[in-house]
C-alpha cells in the first residue's frame, strides 16, 4: 500500500508518517513538504514542493491512500485569505490530484463544528472543504472531527497551551451531548487514522462509504477504549 500524507510537518501529520513507516502493510509513504521532516526510512519518499504549483508534482500523487492533515491558524497564516489558501485550496488541490491519479481512500483531518453553513469563518472553511471532498467520489472517505488536539508542537500556541493545562478538569465536565468536545491527544488521532486506512483498504465490503469520526469513534479506532 502506498500512502501520501499532506501536512506531514504538522503535529498530527508527522505522527501519522512515523506510524505508517512502522506498519508492514505500508510499502511507501510519500510526503510533499516545504522542508525536510528529518526522518530516515527506505519507505519514505520525501518531495520538496511548491504548494502553489502542486499540479507540477502530479506524479507523486499516484498512491492508494491520501491522508490530509493540512492546517494552520489565522494568526500564523496572517489573514483569513492566507488561512483559506492552506486549509481549503491546498487541501482540495491535493485531494483532486490523488483522486485523478487513482487513489481510492482518503482520510481527512477536519474539526469539530465544521459546517459550510457556519457563521464562524474557521468552521465554515473546514465545512466547505468537506463538502468539496465528498464530491470527488473516493470509494472510502473518513472525516475526522477532533476538538482540541494535545501534543508537543514546534510552534507555541497560547490557546492550546492553556487548553492542555485545564484539559483534565474540562474533559470531566464535558458529558452527554458535549462529550464530543473533549480534548484528545494528537497521537491517538494519528493511531486511529493509520488503523482505519489499513482496515479500509483491506475490506472490499466497506467500500463506497463516507464516515465522520468524533471523540469516541477516534478512541475506538485507536484501540483506546
Amino acid at each position: 500500500m502506498n500512502v501520501l500524507v499532506l501536512g506531514a510537518t504538522g503535529l498530527t501529520g508527522h505522527l501519522v508518517v512515523e506510524q505508517l513507516l512502522t506498519r508492514s502493510e505500508v510499502t511507501s509513504v510519500v510526503v510533499p513538504v516545504r522542508h525536510s521532516l528529518g526522518l530516515k526510512s527506505p519507505k519514505l519518499a520525501e518531495h520538496l514542493v511548491d504548494f502553489d504549483a502542486l499540479e507540477s508534482h502530479s506524479r507523486i500523487f499516484e498512491v492508494d491512500v491520501l491522508v490530509c492533515c493540512l492546517g494552520t491558524t489565522i494568526k500564523k497564516a496572517g489573514s483569513q485569505e492566507a488561512f483559506r489558501k492552506v486549509d481549503y485550496e491546498y487541501a482540495l488541490k491535493g485531494a483532486r490530484l490523488a483522486r485523478q491519479a487513482g487513489a481510492s481512500t482518503m482520510i481527512l483531518m477536519s474539526a469539530i463544528g465544521a459546517s459550510s453553513r457556519s457563521t464562524v469563518f474557521y468552521s465554515r472553511v473546514k465545512g466547505e472543504l468537506e463538502d468539496a471532498v465528498r464530491e470527488l467520489g473516493f470509494d472510502y472517505l473518513s472525516i475526522y472531527h477532533p476538538s482540541l488536539l494535545l501534543g508537543d508542537r514546534k510552534e507555541h500556541r497560547t490557546g492550546e497551551a492553556l487548553g492542555m493545562a485545564v484539559m483534565p478538569l474540562a474533559n470531566r465536565a464535558l458529558i452527554g451531548p458535549l462529550h464530543k468536545y473533549r480534548a484528545i491527544e494528537a497521537e491517538t488521532v494519528a493511531e486511529a487514522m493509520v488503523n482505519e486506512l489499513i482496515a479500509s483498504t483491506g475490506a472490499e465490503n466497506s467500500r463506497t462509504a463516507i464516515k465522520v469520526r468524533e471523540y469516541d469513534d477516534i478512541r475506538r479506532l485507536a484501540k483506546k477504549s
